[in-house]
């Protein structure tokens, strides 16, 4: 293992399983990934939503190009298992990575205790609800939000 997080690049244990610094999880068989910066154009090419009652999950980068997921009334698994409701078939992606569920008017994405944890506009999160616009980086893909 790495004497240094990978992410906060402060020092860690052999035997730590993930950085007692920023909580990075260091053990599992899930490949890294490094985020992606914003500034490259990725908006330009958003798909509008199809009508005002309607959230979606397009991919915008990575493998799946252009998949669009609908998002309604249940809560949503996403990972690289092939029976979540989002398959994202990348070993960047946890086999359960995380949930995306309807709460109050609203959609709310919630990591599940992912190896590499879950990316809103460039920011590590455990738990955000959603607003149209938000690119959401899960591993190699980055999806974006729309309602």
């Amino acid at each position: 293992m790495a004497d240094v997080c990978p992410i906060c690049k402060r020092a860690i244990g052999p035997d730590d399983g993930s950085c007692p610094w920023c909580g990075f999880k260091l053990l599992g068989s899930t490949e890294e990934f490094m985020p992606i910066t914003l500034d490259d154009g990725l908006q330009e090419s958003k798909p509008k939503a199809r009508t005002a009652q309607s959230a979606t999950l397009t991919i915008v980068r990575g493998p799946q190009l252009g998949t669009v997921y609908s998002l309604d009334d249940k809560i949503s698994s996403i990972g690289r298992d092939p029976a979540c409701d989002i398959f994202l078939n990348d070993m960047t992606v946890s086999r359960e990575h995380a949930t995306v569920f309807p709460s109050n008017g609203e959609f709310v994405i919630r990591d599940s205790s992912s190896f590499n944890g879950i990316w809103i506009n460039n920011t590590n999160v455990e738990e955000a609800v959603l607003s149209p616009d938000d690119i959401i980086q899960i591993g190699s893909f980055c999806l974006l939000y729309d309602r």
